[in-house]
């Protein structure tokens, strides 16, 4: 595996070693990273693909553990989370780093600073700071999230198990690009997650992407099956992923194998990063995913990024009530009661208080 021979600095703090987790060393002083689905072989001195793993002398470090670029308290519909406390506040965090490179990334700046700029800025933050800081903010979750989490997991894991034990809830906003191994292992903590399913095509993932998809929806399956409150996401971008046939693979992949009750967040794409050449996604189009979805057997769907007139309420599948109304990423309106529709008493599929 070919890694950029450049060596990052990191601008935040001289002692930058913190051992990594999932990983075995070769009697080469080489070593393979058991993270992430590229399972990178990395030779003395050099980077993962994420670049923030190094093999120093046939050990690999995290060099992002306890530096957070960015931070800060969000509605936990931001995420998004429709079903997941809602209504509720998030203390949010990130690291540098991404073991995606995403051509259309809205936070390119930190997810691709150590590949681009080989550097790695942040500051200090103890796992004990986090909670205490999600605690005095009011915050229902703490949520890894801007950046991939998984190339933080160290820090998350050492953060989430402190938060579960403040009972403080988890939540993952990742690319789906984790390995079995690190989710056996966060299982325990670990209680939402937002999966961006990008596209449903192979060749998708490998172009723009620089990954594969099938780990993808195996990471979901297991998410799922290890009973891990599960929202999927799909940026519906122009000329890319917005094909009827696609859209509709990717909606019965989550009605069938995730299960109906998944709700599926439709966004739209507006021009970013290095991917300025397309316009943003039709209303249209965003409109015929969801009728796919809905013909799919899907119960909840939503448009994101539209502006677009009660898109992003929740209603019963059973009776068609409007039961939560959204305004952005504000709750205007909850009628659930005890999780269930108070006119028709179906009970609505997630995480209530």
């Amino acid at each position: 595996m070919k890694n950029q021979a450049a060596s990052i600095r990191d601008s935040s703090s001289d002692d930058n070693q913190h051992e990594a987790w999932f990983y075995t060393a070769d009697a080469d002083r080489s070593v393979q990273c058991h993270l992430c689905a590229h399972q990178c072989r990395i030779a003395d001195g050099k980077y993962g693909i994420c670049q923030v793993r190094q093999n120093i002398g046939g050990t690999l470090y995290t060099l992002v553990y306890g530096k957070i670029i960015s931070g800060g308290v969000d509605p936990v519909e931001k995420k998004p989370l429709f079903h997941f406390f809602p209504g509720s506040r998030a203390y949010s965090i990130a690291t540098p780093g991404c073991n995606f490179r995403c051509e259309w990334c809205q936070n390119w700046q930190i997810s691709q600073m150590p590949r681009e700029e080989h550097i790695i800025r942040g500051s200090p933050a103890t796992p004990q700071e986090i909670v205490a800081a999600a605690r005095a903010t009011g915050c229902r979750s703490i949520a890894y999230t801007y950046t991939e989490p998984t190339i933080f997991s160290e820090y998350a894991y050492d953060v989430g198990r402190l938060a579960n034990e403040a009972g403080i809830a988890n939540i993952y906003v990742t690319n789906g690009y984790m390995s079995e191994t690190m989710l056996s292992v966060f299982a325990s903590i670990l209680d939402a997650a937002n999966v961006d399913l990008k596209a449903f095509r192979d060749e998708t993932y490998r172009r723009y992407v620089g990954a594969r998809l099938e780990p993808v929806l195996d990471s979901m399956k297991t998410m799922k099956r290890m009973g891990i409150w599960l929202e999927v996401t799909t940026l519906v971008i122009p000329g890319l992923n917005d094909d009827p046939a696609e859209l509709r693979d990717a909606a019965a992949f989550v009605a069938t194998e995730l299960g109906p009750d998944t709700p599926w967040h439709i966004s739209r794409f507006y021009p970013g990063y290095r991917m300025l050449d397309r316009l943003p996604t039709p209303l249209k189009t965003l409109r015929m995913a969801a009728e796919i979805g809905l013909e799919e057997g899907l119960k909840y769907i939503y448009i994101g990024n539209a502006l677009e007139a009660g898109s992003e309420d929740t209603h019963c599948p059973n009776c068609g009530r409007s039961l939560i109304e959204r305004r952005g990423y504000q709750i205007v309106r909850n009628d659930l009661r005890d999780g269930r529709c108070p006119k028709c008493g179906a009970l609505i599929a997630g995480v209530w208080e």
